[in-house]
């Protein structure tokens, strides 16, 4: 769309009267979060895709061709922003994640495509940035920073550095680096992740954080020094806190398995920190959570119902967030030359989505889409990722025990439910003819990594505790953050390899199989991590899968998401990784047997 700049004549044109609006909405009640108040009987008038005039009457500049639009009453707030997300979270490409979300209120993402990066390298970025720039809403795109995201602990499908950050920070799209998860690193002086946040400064834009670890000591205070701008790890009040008083700021996120919102939100309901240095994000939510739940007006309910007044929840999500990325010209607010971004509701706490306009376009009423966005066809080369050395068998997932022992003391990741951090636990699992057996009855589970980037025919043993199977089955999975090998979870080996051996023959995606027999299937043949398929399609497989899941004794909440987890080898305790058991706390590779 035209520049503020480059339509400024006909916005002044429109306000004065001059000319007549492309469109007028009446009588609705403006939700002004500069001033933080609600404006009864107002009228907006919108002209070249941006807001021309806000105020009590546009009589003045509503003519026979403008659209008009009665309000009656309802709430005029700003189109809902995502500070932080992942759009292969949802297992679909940017075009299925933006049909999914419109209808939702959500007209403005910041996302981080690290996920493809990690498969595809720089030319898995550009497509998404491309596809984000065809959207009818703002997808704003962060250039991935840590890929790989833990140096020397794993080995994704392709690396960036600082030559490739110079290079995107060029391009039209890029709003800024991705979260720096390397934190270890900016703490020791790292020069590779020093020169990419240098290269984004220099280049104007947003250093995103993700400082995982709960010490908020000396090494928390230089990660704040060496650049990071904002933070969206915290799970307790006092990492919000922390955060904001380091002039960073703190990002609340409701994903489909992350609760943190309420912990830290404490920050601001009982501590009266000020609201302004904290914004609202998703990070992660699935396709069944977008489908069924929601997206951005999730999160606003849910800060609501954690007591924040209405109108701070809604700056949160919008004014707030535009002003971190150095867009509050742009938008985040209803206020002439923004871009005509904005939602029609009829309760500003509960927040039903009765009508959302973007760019001045009406694009879904009454949360059903109505406008049409074209496919977007991703290359062949994005869709032949799974390059493994061999079909797999039982025998891929023994763990061979030290000679002579019939038990032994081993180290398991320990799931936490709807929480990105695990657990460093550890079991006493006994030896049947030399080899480790899994503890079904205590709830220990073999897991196992595949590689599947650069067929090495690697696979990596350990064992998970947390998910609850209580029957023969195994789920696997080539969404493993962030390396996105595969990740094999199961009570039996048998049933492990043919998950495996599913996905190396159809591109990729989440199977679940129980006794020899395929139970449910997500295909994501997109880099092994996204479906092309409508989202209602793909959230309709995902429940499928967790309900099987549930079937085979899974109880965990978005069981699917923690199991992609399980090998981000950046977040605490205990993590997995196609080098082996890594100990995040020590980021150090350490032995399954203690």
């Amino acid at each position: 769309m035209k520049s503020w700049p480059d339509t400024a004549h006909r916005l002044i044109a429109v306000a004065m009267g001059r000319e007549k609006a492309d469109m007028v909405i009446r009588g609705g009640r403006w939700v002004n979060v500069h001033s933080g108040e609600i404006i009864a009987a107002t009228d907006i008038a919108i002209a070249a895709g941006r807001f021309a005039y806000v105020g009590p009457d546009a009589s003045h500049c509503t003519g026979a061709d403008t659209q008009v639009i009665e309000a009656e009453g309802r709430y005029l707030v700003p189109g809902l922003c995502d500070a932080h997300m992942h759009v292969e979270s949802g297992m679909v490409t940017v075009t299925e994640f933006c049909r999914a979300v419109i209808a939702h209120g959500t007209t403005s993402m910041f996302i981080d495509p690290h996920e493809i990066a990690n498969v595809l390298g720089l030319a898995g970025v550009r497509l998404m940035h491309d596809e984000a720039m065809a959207m009818p809403v703002n997808v704003f795109v962060q250039m991935p920073s840590c890929v790989p995201s833990a140096p020397g602990l794993e080995n994704p499908g392709a690396t960036l550095g600082p030559d490739e950050v110079r290079e995107a920070m060029g391009w039209p799209n890029i709003i800024g680096l991705g979260e720096m998860m390397n934190f270890p690193g900016v703490t020791a002086g790292d020069g590779k992740m020093l020169a990419e946040i240098a290269a984004t400064q220099r280049a104007g834009k947003t250093v995103g954080g993700h400082y995982a670890s709960p010490d908020l000591g000396l090494p928390f205070h230089a990660y704040a020094a060496g650049g990071p701008s904002d933070d969206h790890e915290g799970t307790r009040a006092e990492d919000a806190v922390a955060r904001v008083r380091q002039g960073m700021r703190a990002m609340l996120r409701l994903g489909s398995a992350w609760f943190d919102v309420a912990a830290q939100i404490r920050a601001v309901t009982e501590q009266g920190l000020d609201p302004r240095n904290f914004l609202l994000c998703t990070d992660d939510s699935h396709s069944g959570t977008l489908v069924n739940d929601g997206h951005m007006n999730r999160v606003v309910r849910h800060a609501i119902a954690q007591g924040v007044r209405p109108i701070t929840a809604i700056q949160m999500a919008t004014l707030n967030t535009a002003q971190h990325f150095g867009l509050e010209r742009e938008l985040g607010s209803i206020t002439p030359g923004r871009r005509a971004d904005l939602i029609l509701t009829s309760d500003i706490v509960a927040l039903p989505i009765g009508l959302v306009i973007a760019r001045g376009r009406v694009l879904a009423e009454n949360g059903r889409l109505t406008a049409d966005i074209p496919a977007y066809v991703y290359p062949e080369a994005a869709r032949r990722t799974m390059n493994m050395k061999r079909c797999l068998t039982a025998e891929d997932f023994d763990v061979t025990a030290p000679a002579g022992r019939n038990q032994v003391d081993v180290r398991v990741i320990g799931v936490i439910e709807n929480q990105a951090p695990t657990r460093a636990l550890r079991k006493t699992l006994k030896v049947q003819s030399g080899l480790v057996e899994m503890d079904r009855a205590n709830d220990v589970a073999q897991i196992a990594l595949v590689e599947r980037h650069r067929a090495t025919g690697k696979v990596v043993n350990a064992f998970v505790s947390g998910f609850g199977y209580n029957r023969d089955c195994a789920l696997a999975s080539t969404v493993a953050h962030d390396s996105h090998h595969m990740i094999v979870v199961g009570t039996n080996k048998q049933d492990m390899a043919q998950a495996a051996n599913i996905l190396r023959d159809t591109g990729g995606g989440l199977v679940l199989v129980s006794e020899g027999k395929e139970l449910a299937r997500v295909e994501m043949p997109i880099a092994g991590l996204m479906s092309d398929e409508r989202a209602e399609i793909v959230a309709e497989k995902a429940g499928k899968l967790v309900a099987a899941m549930k079937a085979c004794g899974c109880n965990l909440n978005n069981a699917n998401m923690q199991h992609s987890l399980l090998a981000l080898a950046v977040i605490p305790e205990l993590r997995i990784s196609d080098e082996g058991l890594i100990d995040v706390t020590a980021f150090r590779k350490v032995d399954v047997f203690v």
